[in-house]
């Protein structure tokens, strides 16, 4: 048991992550995992891989499935929980666990799939499963599970970010990288918004901004914020430039840091973070789509 938990923990909470969204509820899910595993005859596990992903991706179903009840009394709009990861350098292991991880803006972009979906593209476009494994996996036809994928790989194309309309939502259509890109062209960019966030700076903010911006806030009820995303230029560029709303984001120690691969902005009131800001970006790199603001708590205590 203490061998398969070595082998197989990370890559558990890797599939209930972005099956999820949240670390505590990946954590939760890993532990009753392998807690189940360990009631389990062991000449029952003929492939211990195959079991941990089955009850790995069946228990994150059914926790979809209740959560979609829950978010219905959620208070405010509902983001994935970010969480800190290491800064890049030369060693293998700390490039194996960049690869590893799923960016921010494509675990938001994960949350327009419905759960079934949801699993059959995660266990596709994320660990490369065949669709007859997937089929065995849970309980569907090969056949099920092409169009599952299909229609996932549709439906994220529609919603992906792109400075152009010309977007196609055929099957072979490129869709947004899931592993994180961490660029000297995204940390430029991610400077000149600092500069201008921090400055009120209208007309700089205008030129980062794509044409349909959207900014999402996440407080979960706990922390006062904005409560509906916003999806008008203007109006995004009026939050992120007015001197009264986020200010005391602007009053907070900001500093960036590794979240989900990619170089963020944290925020932290007498050494604690106190919101964390990730920025999306178009596909062609040039304006930014997404703002998704996490002063949720709850949703902050995996960013180190």
């Amino acid at each position: 048991m203490e061998e398969w938990y070595r082998e197989y923990r990370d890559y558990a909470f890797a599939i209930a992550y972005r099956m999820l969204g949240t670390a505590a509820d990946a954590e939760d899910v890993v532990q009753d995992c392998f807690a189940a595993l360990q009631q389990t005859p062991p000449e029952e596990v003929h492939n211990s891989k195959a079991y941990i992903t089955r009850i790995t991706v069946n228990r994150c179903l059914n926790l979809l499935h209740s959560a979609r009840k829950q978010r219905e009394t959620y208070v405010g709009e509902w983001l994935p929980e970010p969480v800190g990861s290491t800064a890049p350098t030369d060693q293998p292991e700390e490039w194996a666990e960049r690869k590893s991880m799923v960016s921010y803006a494509f675990l938001v972009l994960l949350e327009r799939l419905k759960p079934l979906e949801r699993a059959v593209f995660v266990l596709r476009e994320a660990f490369q499963y065949e669709y007859k494994e997937i089929a065995e996996l849970l309980g569907l036809t090969d056949s099920n599970c092409r169009q599952l994928y299909s229609r996932s790989r549709k439906r994220l194309a529609q919603a992906a970010p792109s400075d152009g309309d010309n977007r196609s939502a055929d099957d072979d259509v490129q869709l947004p990288p899931m592993t994180p890109a961490d660029t000297p062209a995204r940390k430029r960019m991610l400077e000149r918004f600092t500069a201008a966030f921090m400055s009120h700076d209208v007309p700089s903010m205008l030129e980062l901004l794509a044409e349909q911006p959207v900014f999402v806030s996440d407080g979960g009820g706990i922390v006062h914020t904005v409560m509906r995303p916003m999806t008008v230029r203007k109006g995004v560029l009026a939050l992120l430039t007015s001197r009264r709303v986020l200010n005391r984001l602007r009053e907070a120690e900001i500093s960036t840091a590794m979240l989900n691969g990619e170089e963020q902005l944290v925020f932290r009131h007498e050494g604690q973070v106190a919101a964390a800001l990730c920025l999306e970006f178009t596909a062609e790199g040039k304006h930014i789509q997404g703002v998704y603001l996490m002063v949720n708590p709850q949703k902050l205590g995996y960013i180190r």
